[in-house]
């Protein structure tokens, strides 16, 4: 080999070393699979290279030899990358305490102690029989008696979704955090089942009794999701002297798929909501069993984020969910509106897609497509990710039930934060960013071209400078915060006690983004361990907001705390008067502000009109 052959070697072998390593931290890091692959893998490649070097000099079949071994390696490690599946534990620390034993009206229970032994948790409750075989796609049955204890140290399966892509999650939160911050540990990803219908409970460790009770309802548009996840731990929420519970429900089209043969073969007449009935069913046993953890079950508050907001609002206005629940949190979505965006479908449009499914796994009846294993069924191609007007468990349109002052909350909490739609709308135009040139055609597309021009008139100023997130507010506005807004008016005007907010704290993570805001509220910030996602400023915003959550499931009242000497900013009550600075800002500061987007309502709202008077 010639001196230059020889140096323009090394210069490849060099990059392509650096190439090739680098990809490899990249991947592995998204892929939050298994240590061992990442090191089996730096192993290959650093063996490839060696062996390559040393044979620089041979044949070039000689010399392909080692390319040849890497290549087979790495496509043998790389489809073992997968996040491991486990069966996810109730504690955080390693050898958890155990409880004593718990008697609950269907039998007893043994729960793990929190590591400070002042919270008990008890994981995996069942609260309904498995609606599997012959009862899926039917009501959610009362769950059967037990007998001996029950090990409630673990979280149950979360419920049948899709399959989530650790490396798309990965890119998500780079996006988010608009950095990399690669750690190389296993992230492992919670066991799924059909057998699913388990709740949490985490509250003091103490005697008393007749706790004010929080049941919260996660997100994740109806289709995927787990009720434990650590943003909303409970934890910290007992230590304010709270029972908290969270619940899982059936999803997808285990949850929320309809057709007219069920409708006939319920005893209810009823399709399209069985994720909403397994909440309602859940709150009845939280009624039944309150006295068992020491609750008090006429003081029950139910909450929820996203889509679990959308089902807050919709348990709000079902006639089932009457006497089960006093108070109300919903944070980023509603179905208090004329025509909601998103979550609500028309039974019509739900048995349509319903026939579609049927098609498509060639079943000609519903005891078929029963049959159809859950792994498959979970994968089909039609989305089931909305309630409907079943005329059981909602038999008028929440909009109307609220305007007919039929409510059940007796004070509602809700808000939103900046940002909401972002996380929707930048995937959509990942490969065609919104600009000054087509952000008014996108405005059209998504409305018609009447409101898409009042809309880019009434936001020029703010087009001309920066249209890429001009759109993303626009959106925020119409799928997010309108529907809160039109929720605020209406519980306002049927006599319901309203605080509402608007998140904009920032931080070096998915800051005032859909959900951002939920580590906050529950009291988990402090819990987060990579720090460089939040600081000081963050750790006290939370302290203050997990504080009004807590009162308000206590007194119905945000900052009253007679507990404590520490006063919390006053969170005035919503008046709904325009102009007036009734809106909670939950941020760097924290006090009343005026409503920023009271000039887009009302476009929104001769839009949604139209939409009517078309449909």
């Amino acid at each position: 080999m010639s001196k230059k052959k020889e140096i323009a070697f090394w210069i490849v072998i060099g990059v392509l070393s650096v190439i090739i390593t680098g990809f490899t931290l990249f991947y592995f890091d998204l892929a939050n699979g298994p240590l061992i692959c990442f090191i089996l893998e730096l192993n290959v490649i650093g063996a490839a290279i060696t062996v390559r070097i040393l044979l620089r000099h041979k044949k070039f079949v000689i010399r392909m030899i080692p390319t040849l071994a890497f290549v087979v390696s790495t496509a043998i490690i790389l489809p073992l990358t997968k996040p491991a599946v486990e069966h996810k534990s109730a504690a955080y620390y390693s050898n958890p305490v155990p409880t004593e034993v718990l008697s609950l009206e269907n039998g007893d229970i043994r729960g793990v102690l929190s590591k400070d032994k002042n919270v008990q948790i008890y994981a995996g409750i069942p609260y309904a029989k498995a609606p599997v075989g012959d009862l899926r796609w039917k009501e959610p049955q009362p769950v059967e008696n037990w007998e001996g204890v029950r090990d409630c140290s673990y979280f149950a399966p979360r419920s049948m979704q899709p399959a989530g892509n650790a490396i798309t999650n990965t890119l998500v939160d780079i996006y988010a955090a608009k950095g990399w911050h690669p750690d190389y540990m296993m992230h492992p990803e919670q066991d799924m089942s059909e057998d699913s219908l388990y709740l949490n409970i985490w509250r003091p460790n103490n005697d008393k009794t007749n706790l004010p009770i929080l049941v919260f309802i996660h997100g994740g548009s109806l289709t995927t999701g787990s009720s434990a996840y650590e943003d909303y731990n409970g934890e910290q929420m007992a230590k304010q002297g709270v029972i908290m519970i969270t619940i899982t429900y059936r999803l997808g089209v285990f949850g929320y798929f309809a057709h007219e043969e069920l409708t006939n073969e319920s005893p209810n007449h009823t399709t399209g909501n069985y994720g909403l009935l397994d909440q309602i069913q859940a709150l009845k046993w939280v009624k039944a069993n309150a006295h068992c953890f020491g609750g008090d079950a006429s003081r029950v508050t139910i909450a929820g984020e996203s889509a679990g907001s959308s089902s807050v609002s919709a348990l709000c206005t079902s006639p089932l969910t009457t006497g089960l629940f006093k108070y109300a949190i919903g944070e980023s979505s509603s179905l208090v509106v004329k025509q909601a965006p998103h979550t609500f479908r028309k039974l019509e449009k739900a048995k349509e897609t319903g026939e579609k499914i049927m098609k498509e796994f060639k079943c000609s009846s519903i005891e078929e497509l029963r049959k159809v294993p859950a792994s498959k069924l979970v994968n089909t191609k039609y989305s089931n990710s909305e309630m409907t007007l079943d005329g059981y468990a909602l038999t008028k349109h929440p909009y109307k039930v609220y305007e007919d002052h039929e409510n059940n909350e007796l004070a509602l909490l809700n808000g939103y934060n900046v940002m909401e739609a972002d996380a929707f709308v930048v995937p959509h135009f990942l490969f065609s960013p919104t600009n000054k040139n087509n952000i008014k055609s996108r405005l059209i597309n998504e409305f018609d071209e009447e409101t898409g021009n009042k809309l880019y008139d009434l936001y020029k100023d703010k087009i001309d400078k920066d249209a890429f997130n001009t759109l993303n507010e626009i959106m925020s506005v119409y799928w997010f915060i309108h529907p809160h807004h039109s929720w605020s008016n209406m519980a306002l005007a049927a006599d319901t006690s309203v605080y509402r907010y608007q998140f904009t704290k920032e931080n070096h993570y998915h800051s005032t983004y859909h959900a951002g805001e939920m580590i906050y509220a529950y009291g988990n910030v402090e819990k987060c361990k990579e720090n460089w996602k939040y600081d000081d400023m963050d750790i006290k915003l939370s302290r203050q907001m997990i504080r009004y959550w807590s009162n308000f499931v206590k007194y119905g009242v945000p900052h009253y705390d007679p507990e404590s000497s520490d006063l919390l900013p006053t969170w005035p009550c919503y008046s709904g008067a325009e102009g007036t600075t009734t809106i909670m800002e939950l941020g760097v500061c924290v006090g009343p502000m005026k409503d920023k987007y009271e000039a887009v309502y009302p476009i929104i709202d001769e839009y949604i009109e139209k939409q009517l008077q078309n449909s």
